[in-house]
């Protein structure tokens, strides 16, 4: 693997863990982003993962992109990188969570919500601060109504509010708060629960869920149906887990 300049790389017992290392506030420039998306590639073709957690170094998670990336000669070629991130993460088989402490702002903040599931630490800020500059968050506008709503949405792009985790949570921005000094230990036990089980099953899990939003109600059964038989119960690893519960043991997976 080539050497990274902006992350870190961890992959320990099918847990990929990429943190952000640029200090002091994981500012996301050009470089930094195109980096991440050979990561995020390297790490969907890895049919062993069974979770991505994305988590940072220093006193911020990600404070967002750099202001000097957004000037005209070079606003095209961020925006397209930019959205290489959001595209690469909606195609992830399996579940990504984001991690964060600290400032998660800006672009900082549409990275995290491009992510399944949330864990923030209470002392974990969020924003979306760029109409104080002059823009808007593109993603954060296609993202923010389906987590919290428009109204809520419009609220947070145009003001540039800066919410506390605990408000995060309370509009439905994320699920997941604990205090600092137990934060790390509260993000092992959810990723333990994850790691229990078939990277297989994990990704027809996750596949089930995302196929199906926003189709017709009979569309949706159907297709959820199809997946489910046509599938999931022709799998190795579906049928260790009814043998395993059967005999009364752990399953052991074959990811096939």
């Amino acid at each position: 693997m080539t050497e990274l300049q902006f992350f870190k790389y961890d992959l320990t017992d099918q847990i990929a863990r990429l943190t952000l290392n640029r200090p002091k506030h994981n500012v996301l420039n050009i470089d930094m982003m195109n980096e991440l998306n050979r990561m995020l590639d390297q790490i969907a073709a890895d049919k062993d993962v069974k979770c991505l957690v994305l988590d940072a170094e220093g006193p911020s998670w990600c404070a967002g992109v750099e202001v000097a990336d957004h000037k005209p000669e070079m606003v095209d070629e961020m925006v397209a990188v930019f959205n290489g991130i959001f595209k690469r993460i909606d195609k992830i088989g399996v579940p990504v969570i984001a991690a964060v402490h600290g400032a998660c702002l800006g672009g900082g903040m549409e990275l995290a919500i491009a992510c399944d599931i949330i864990v923030a630490s209470d002392k974990a800020v969020f924003g979306q601060p760029e109409i104080k500059l002059g823009f808007f968050p593109p993603y954060a506008a296609i993202r923010l109504p389906q987590l919290v709503g428009p109204a809520k949405a419009i609220e947070i792009c145009a003001t540039g509010r800066r919410y506390t985790a605990e408000e995060a949570r309370n509009m439905g921005l994320l699920h997941h708060v604990a205090p600092a000094d137990e934060f790390p230990a509260y993000l092992e036990k959810l990723i333990k629960e994850i790691k229990v089980c078939s990277p297989l099953i994990i990704r027809l899990n996750k596949q089930a869920v995302k196929d199906n939003l926003g189709l017709p109600f009979e569309q949706a059964v159907e297709k959820v149906s199809d997946l489910f038989l046509n599938r999931l119960m022709k799998t190795n690893d579906t049928l260790e887990g009814i043998k395993s519960f059967e005999e009364k043991r752990r399953p052991v997976w074959t990811n096939s």
